[in-house]
């Protein structure tokens, strides 16, 4: 499989805009969850070694380490959600009346929703990650940390609606309503704080 995090940006909005299945929603969340999380560490760098925030400093640079590891770890997810979809693309085209296609299915779809999950959680942690960076940068950089909280919303919706068009097809539904009711708990903590981050930063531009 090819590397889409090697790819120019002109390349990779060029494949996702293709008829290639992959890369797809799931591998747009995840890149821009990345930009999302490194434009937090953009306002730290920004910010420690002033005087004026040095009493930030020490929790900054945690962050920092932390929200770089994120951004690895969301470009990792880009190519780990593409290899997931291609055992799935295959099971679609085994014939119906195939004894085993039900249980390849099976295994396949909860293959392919473990990504996109995984993508939300660590969502999650750098929406949290993305309040700090708000609350301790510069005053001068904020509004990047308001883009970045932007960002990362959306990145949390398509990662919980990757994961819901896999649940949606599984036989197994008591499996499938127990991650469904995981993403909707993470939706409904998340997206509010993401939103909040975001409103707090932007209205004081009013």
């Amino acid at each position: 499989m090819e590397k889409f995090v090697k790819y120019s940006l002109e390349e990779f909005v060029d494949a996702l805009a293709s008829k290639a299945a992959v890369p797809g929603g799931g591998g747009a969340s995840a890149l821009a969850a990345s930009l999302g999380i490194a434009l937090g560490n953009m306002v730290g760098e920004f910010t420690v070694g002033k005087k004026k925030y040095a009493d930030a400093e020490e929790e900054l640079r945690v962050c920092m380490a932390r929200a770089k590891d994120l951004s690895r770890k969301f470009l990792n997810c880009i190519e780990r959600d593409a290899a997931a979809f291609e055992p799935l693309s295959r099971a679609y085209a085994i014939p119906k009346d195939d004894k085993n296609r039900d249980i390849v299915m099976e295994n396949c779809l909860r293959d392919a929703a473990k990504v996109p999950m995984e993508i939300l959680h660590l969502v999650c942690e750098a929406i949290k990650l993305e309040e700090r960076f708000a609350v301790l940068g510069s005053v001068m950089i904020q509004s990047d940390a308001a883009v970045g909280a932007s960002i990362l919303r959306s990145s949390l919706l398509g990662a919980a609606v990757n994961v819901k068009i896999n649940t949606k097809s599984m036989k197994d539904r008591e499996y499938a309503d127990s991650v469904n009711k995981e993403v909707d708990v993470l939706v409904e903590e998340y997206l509010p704080l993401a939103d909040s981050i975001f409103e707090h930063i932007y209205h004081k531009y009013a």
